[in-house]
């Protein structure tokens, strides 16, 4: 599943995460960051990232399914179970693929939110023509491509999806969604996948299961 997208906290300064002490002014000149407000901007960012799963450190760099097929890749996609993410709040999380003329993706993601069918629509890219499963999604024109890497997948059952964004390379917040072709998968391709995220050095720990009940009556 993808993001909504008031919520979803992107980091719009490139800048920052490539000195973690020190930025640009615009002018050339280096601004230092004190060792105080190191200490203190985890605290004033808390109520944004208090959903999400904040972790120390850099994000991970894990491996992604090798000899993607983009096309094989597209339809619909069913959330079957996810880390937790302030801007999913609803059920019947699915989202459809599509190949565009221009070789970019359409992405619309759909949710059912205090019984209301809820979409949005955004434009997905391969952002690395050497690993074209290091996907980009943005749900805006004024937002950049949040990574979105298929971890692995068959293609016609199951799929694994990480998505990780550095804040200053002091802490991380990964999002992590296990999808299905169906709206339900078996107990045991579940498990396997959290293996597979383990082994990826991907905590899944606080992965919930999606909620996917009574969705073909409401939708």
């Amino acid at each position: 599943m993808t993001q909504e997208r008031e919520g979803y906290l992107i980091n719009t300064h490139p800048e920052l995460t490539r000195y973690p002490d020190q930025r640009d002014r615009g002018d050339g000149c280096p601004v230092t960051m004190t060792p105080l407000f190191a200490l203190i901007l985890p605290l004033l960012l808390l109520p944004l990232v208090s959903a999400q799963v904040p972790h120390w450190g850099p994000c991970p760099e894990p491996a992604v399914q090798p000899a993607f097929s983009i096309k094989k890749f597209m339809g619909r996609w069913f959330e079957i179970a996810k880390l937790p993410a302030q801007f999913e709040k609803g059920r019947c999380i699915e989202t459809n693929f599509s190949m565009k003329a221009d070789q970019t993706i359409r992405v619309v993601s759909s949710e059912m939110l205090k019984g209301e069918l809820r979409t949005i629509e955004g434009t997905g890219v391969t952002e690395d023509l050497k690993n074209p499963a290091k996907l980009g999604i943005s749900y805006s024109y004024v937002l950049p491509y949040s990574p979105y890497w298929v971890i692995s997948t068959d293609y016609e059952n199951s799929a694994l999806v990480y998505s990780c964004t550095d804040v200053l390379r002091l802490f991380h917040m990964d999002f992590a969604w296990i999808l299905g072709r169906t709206r339900t998968l078996p107990a045991a391709t579940v498990d396997k996948a959290r293996e597979i995220f383990t082994s990826s050095n991907i905590d899944v720990s606080r992965m919930v299961a999606s909620r996917q009940q009574g969705c073909d009556k409401t939708l």
